[in-house]
């Protein structure tokens, strides 16, 4: 497991392109492996498995100090790739493409598996502490609550899909769903704003080798972009927008921690006062 340390707003004003990088952004698929990334920000962990022949297993680690990883902790999981399963405490949950799943605190045996290793699987986790349990909840996209927002004049017309949020899979702390935008948009979040009360991390993807999204983030008046390419996510930490624009088309997965589960809880920032 990697450990990402946090980098206040008055750092982040001396950061170069490669120190924004090396700070915000997580490269974590990889074929075969599973991938965990600490964060200190909301001490919220940023995984990827991508199981090929064999099933790959989700475990503490020294850093958790903790006897399983979800001793303490929940875990959000979408599956991005081809057709595969869950495996919690014996409870096999078959997962097709944009799948959802939430594993609640007190589950001890996790693992992951593809149904074919030549079209693997590709699941995004996303975890947080937690100090409640809730039961593991598989959702399939028809599940989810589907939100239609933004328009073809502003570049934004885009479906959200909330599955883990106050009224949907209930959870802990974490909140989690993904946004795709229609053939032809390209921004997402715009009007963008920030989240006092809680980090965010974006994981981009449904991007081709030649595409990129250029993620904004920073105070509203001291915005940097990262170019980001498929399958690559970016801490927001709450001083920071998240918002992004795409080359062309894309989709992303987000998720929460903090103080509430409020999908609204945004302090909004005016395109005419970004800078």
């Amino acid at each position: 497991m990697d450990v990402r340390y946090t980098i206040g707003k008055n750092e982040y004003q001396r950061m170069n392109t490669q120190e924004l990088r090396d700070a915000f952004m997580i490269d974590i698929f990889e074929t075969g492996k599973l991938n965990l990334l600490y964060c200190e920000v909301e001490r919220g962990v940023v995984g990827a498995a991508v199981p090929t022949s064999a099933p790959l297993v989700l475990e503490a680690g020294e850093e958790l100090a903790a006897d399983y990883f979800c001793q303490r902790r929940e875990v959000g999981v979408l599956n991005i790739g081809g057709t595969g399963s869950v495996t919690v405490d014996d409870v096999e949950y078959a997962m097709e493409n944009l799948d959802g799943l939430y594993i609640g605190r007190g589950s001890k045996a996790i693992s992951f598996q593809s149904a074919n290793a030549d079209a693997p699987a590709r699941f995004y986790l996303l975890s947080y502490p937690a100090h409640a349990d809730y039961p593991t909840t598989h959702a399939k996209k028809a599940d989810a609550n589907a939100l239609e927002l933004g328009t073809v004049e502003d570049a934004n017309k885009r479906t959200i899909y909330q599955y883990i949020h106050e009224n949907g899979i209930k959870s802990c702390q974490l909140v989690m769903g993904f946004t795709a935008l229609q053939p032809g948009s390209v921004w997402n979040t715009m009007p963008c704003h920030t989240h006092e009360r809680r980090t965010e991390v974006y994981m981009y993807f449904g991007l081709d080798d030649a595409s990129k999204v250029f993620h904004f983030m920073g105070p509203g008046d001291e915005t940097r972009h990262i170019a980001m390419a498929n399958e690559q996510a970016v801490i927001s930490p709450m001083w920071s927008i998240h918002c992004g624009c795409g080359t062309k088309a894309y989709t992303f997965c987000w998720g929460m921690g903090g103080e509430n589960q409020r999908f609204d809880d945004m302090d909004h920032i005016a395109i005419k006062d970004l800078k």
